[in-house]
């Protein structure tokens, strides 16, 4: 919780040029939302023009959605402890489909999550936003196999769950102006005394919560991930589509 100032402090980050919430609550979050979809869109184009996705991994896409979608809601988010918040199926079906599909799953999980449980908001686009950037660095990771990329899904899997928090905090960290208080958002100050602030802040509000999510997505992964990824490779391997068939003696004939 950032430490509130005198009522003259509050009057003075008014003065500075944004109001404490103003800019954070009306405006970025439509603004965000509008950005993700333009950048989901293109990110889906770019993997279909490149053969990373195509009409099968699309309808995969949909199905792994309304499965993290409905799977959300069983974790009640006690002290951070979020059973099946969206590790399991977003950073392994990312390590599984490529950065790209882990990018995109994480969006479209976290809004068909909002429309089933009515939790849209304006909170909602930062949280599209941290999902996906949740999901798209499992694709990226190096090879791996066994017990090794278990173990290295379970401990990024964790990284996640702070990686999570860290993003949704700036949400309205930036907005939240109070100069009488030590670590919120001073306009003026030097990015390294913002990043300070922004890292205190971090440390004193939301760590503790993130760490409860962290040790439950180590714990998933590990018991669950060695399932799931082999789920999700067999899915792959049936879902690609045979190579064409080409006539030889036919074209042949043609020539002749």
């Amino acid at each position: 919780m950032v430490v509130t100032g005198s009522p003259s402090s509050r009057v003075q980050g008014v003065a500075h040029g944004v109001a404490p919430g103003k800019f954070g609550s009306n405006y970025a979050p439509p603004l965000i939302f509008g950005v993700l979809l333009i950048l989901v869109l293109c990110v889906v184009l770019s993997e279909i023009a490149e053969g990373g996705i195509d009409s099968k991994a699309l309808a995969m896409l949909g199905v792994l959605s309304a499965v993290n979608a409905a799977l959300r809601p069983l974790g009640a988010g006690t002290a951070g402890i979020e059973t099946v918040f969206f590790v399991l199926v977003l950073v392994l079906a990312g390590r599984v489909y490529g950065p790209g599909f882990g990018f995109t799953l994480g969006c479209t999980s976290l809004f068909a999550s909002a429309l089933i449980t009515g939790g849209v908001g304006p909170w909602m686009p930062y949280q599209m936003f941290g999902c996906a950037f949740a999901g798209m660095p499992a694709g990226l990771l190096p090879r791996a196999s066994g017990r090794r990329e278990v173990l290295m899904l379970a401990v990024y899997g964790s990284l996640s769950g702070y990686l999570f928090g860290f993003l949704l905090n700036l949400s309205f960290w930036p907005f939240s102006l109070d100069p009488g208080s030590s670590i919120a958002y001073l306009p003026g100050l030097p990015f390294t005394e913002q990043w300070q602030r922004y890292l205190a802040f971090d440390v004193a509000t939301s760590l503790g919560w993130d760490t409860g999510r962290a040790v439950t997505n180590f714990v998933c992964v590990t018991l669950a991930g060695p399932a799931v990824l082999t789920t999700f490779r067999r899915a792959a391997r049936r879902a690609r589509f045979r190579a064409a068939a080409r006539f030889e003696g036919t074209r042949e004939a043609a020539r002749r």
